[in-house]
């Protein structure tokens, strides 16, 4: 075949500039592309050759080669698998979207296309070669075929490409990269090592550098004819477990996560089904210091086919766990033509909802493990309402004591999130959430746990958010509680009036904030303490009314409580409404917080609360009581000279 010259198809010459100018932010994604086509090829003679041996001629080991030639500002991506023909080279590099690969495949059927798991499906990876390259040189020869019939393929990505006939001895396809002026960069073989190691470390097949060495005479490194492995040509997720130390998961955590520290836990997993995906999930001892950061990266790497993706793969974890690390690889993940931005697909959702599921069985067994009165499992193996091949391995470093509660202290609050975030599982999350109570001082106690020592009689499980574990634990609120000794759950995270706002009830007990609405302890409270209380209601109305009147900008009613026993007065709000502490939290996130006016409730028993009807000076006794109510819960007084101003003249 004489050289001739062809036309690209007529939408090539756009879409090569939106391929290498807009498909992809990152330069360095030409050799994964590349060296991931390589692996494409030799993969696809692999397959054919368990019905053709011949196919391997003389040269049984596949590998991939890079190499580079400073002088010629060139670079050569080799491999030694299937090869083109000429037909082959003007059809699949002609054509934007099309590869040999998807034909090959397609043509597949039955058992075949079990075998053929591996051969991968990328549409444009070739041509993202022209982000760096001005003009590209393939030469190929295809497996089995004489070498007479090599062909020479040469395009600067415009409008045509040309094709001849060569005389090629080796098998398989070379691409050269003829480099523009201003990538020269990458003529240099710790770039390329660097490159290959982030994005291929993981390819199957030896991918080979020539070695440098030191020239006295020209005062540099040259390269030598002598290859080099540079990358490790295994991953780690996907060979057995059996065959994996504990060590060697470590260590892999270590380098996966530059985390000093051994991980807590981890889960290796091989999930089959409708989406076919491996999945090696970390559990961290330590937050990180940027977790509550908006610019916060998830923890995940994605693959496909041990060929890096990205390493910001938020779409496969809530948001909520995304302190997790690890590596998720799939089989058949559909990606977008750039292969850098995920698409929401029905595969991402399923991976996505198995790696939660994942996480949260982890932390089930380790707060069982963790529990008092729970007898050690017999076997580290976490199971998955997935249909897996291969059960999932759970491992703590119980050496040091590290329980389900050190975890909790670290990311209890990071995980609350995903009470609004992720209904499918709000009852999991309920159950592995942990609170100090009025009677406890650790962050220990489960919804699970409160319930069963709840007092006979008691129909709800009591709680109350704070600023802090001691303006909670000192809570007015808490009086008739403690009184009656009825335990309250203490919550003092930001995040935790905001994430119960989304949890009603846990096993179908309702929760019951103590600071909303109208205490009702049911059972628990007496017929003669309720007809006590709606008598000093009445007797005390006139009293009511007039602090309304004195109150009316800064509280939404005033009436009488049956929650207090030693405090003189405090604010509540009506259920399903934002309390004083959410909004003001809000207002100090910059973000728009309703206006909040709260109920004042008195206690007509307290002596100060007695004292308003001999005062002279009522209206500032009132404002008082108010400011003194906002201050107990954490809050200011609007005027703090006023309020001040009022104190010491109460005082004199």
């Amino acid at each position: 075949m004489t050289k001739k010259t062809h036309a690209f198809q007529a939408e090539v010459a756009q879409l090569l500039h939106l391929v290498t100018h807009s498909l992809y932010s990152n330069p360095d994604i030409f050799v994964r592309e590349l060296v991931s086509n390589a692996s494409d090829a030799c993969d696809k003679l692999r397959f054919e050759a368990l019905n053709d041996s011949a196919l391997f001629e003389d040269a049984p080991e596949l590998d991939i080669r890079v190499s580079f030639d400073k002088e010629a500002k060139t670079i050569t991506i080799a491999d030694n698998g299937i090869g083109l023909s000429a037909q082959e080279a003007i059809d699949n590099l002609g054509t934007i979207a099309k590869s040999g690969t998807r034909d090959f495949v397609s043509k597949l059927s039955g058992d075949q296309k079990k075998d053929s798991q591996l051969i991968g499906q990328f549409g444009v990876g070739f041509y993202s070669g022209y982000i760096v390259a001005e003009r590209i040189t393939v030469e190929s020869r295809r497996a089995g075929a004489p070498t007479s019939d090599g062909v020479r393929w040469v395009s600067g990505g415009t409008g045509e490409f040309e094709v001849e006939a060569i005389e090629r001895a080796q098998r398989g396809t070379s691409i050269t990269l003829h480099l523009r002026e201003d990538k020269t960069e990458y003529l240099s073989f710790w770039k390329l090592k660097s490159v290959i190691g982030t994005y291929s470390d993981h390819i199957s097949l030896p991918i080979l550098m020539p070695k440098e060495q030191w020239d006295d005479e020209k005062k540099e490194n040259v390269l030598t004819d002598e290859w080099e492995a540079v990358n490790s040509a295994s991953a780690l997720w996907t060979r057995a477990k059996k065959d994996i130390t504990d060590e060697q998961y470590k260590a892999f955590y270590k380098n996966l996560s530059n985390d000093q520290q051994d991980p807590l836990m981890w889960s290796h997993n091989r999930v089959e089904g409708s989406t076919e995906y491996t999945q090696l999930l970390f559990l961290p001892k330590k937050a990180n210091q940027d977790l509550w950061s908006r610019d916060s990266k998830p923890g995940l790497k994605l693959y496909v086919k041990r060929v890096f993706i990205t390493g910001e793969a938020e779409t496969l974890m809530p948001n909520y766990l995304r302190f997790v690390n690890g590596v998720v690889d799939s089989a058949d993940l559909p990606l977008n033509v750039s292969r850098e931005l995920l698409q929401e697909s029905r595969d991402v959702r399923a991976i996505r909802e198995g790696n939660t599921r994942r996480v949260l069985t982890m932390l089930e067994d380790l707060a069982k493990k963790s529990a008092p009165k729970a007898a050690a499992p017999d076997s580290d193996e976490v199971t998955d309402v997935t249909d897996v091949s291969d059960a999932a391995e759970g491992h703590t470093e119980d050496a040091d004591g590290y329980d389900y509660n050190a975890f909790y202290a670290e990311f209890g609050a990071v995980l609350k999130e995903g009470l609004g975030e992720d209904f499918a599982n709000r009852d999991k999350l309920a159950g592995l959430l942990r609170f100090a109570t009025s009677t406890t001082d650790t962050v220990s106690v489960s919804f699970a746990a409160y319930k069963a020592r709840m007092k006979e009689g008691q129909d709800a499980i009591y709680y109350i958010t704070g600023d802090s574990m001691a303006a909670a634990k000192n809570s007015p609120q808490l009086e008739v509680f403690k009184k009656k000794g009825i335990e309250v759950l203490l919550m003092t995270d930001r995040v935790d009036e905001w994430a119960l706002s989304f949890l009603q009830a846990f096993e179908d007990t309702p929760l019951q904030s103590v600071a909303k609405g109208a205490v009702d302890l049911g059972k628990l409270q007496d017929e003669d303490e309720k007809k006590a209380a709606e008598t000093a209601a009445e007797s005390f109305k006139p009293t009511l009314d007039k602090l309304k009147t004195a109150l009316q900008d800064k509280a939404k009613d005033v009436r009488v409580t049956t929650r207090l026993v030693d405090s003189p007065a405090c604010l509540v709000v009506e259920d399903g409404e934002y309390s004083t502490q959410l909004a003001r939290l809000l207002k100090q996130a910059g973000q728009t917080a309703p206006e909040v006016k709260p109920i004042l409730e008195v206690n007509t028993d307290h002596p100060l609360v007695k004292k308003l009807l001999a005062t002279d000076a009522f209206d500032d006794m009132a404002h008082i009581l108010f400011d003194q109510a906002l201050l107990a819960e954490g809050g200011l007084p609007e005027d703090p000279a006023s309020y001040v101003r009022r104190v010491n003249s109460l005082l004199a």
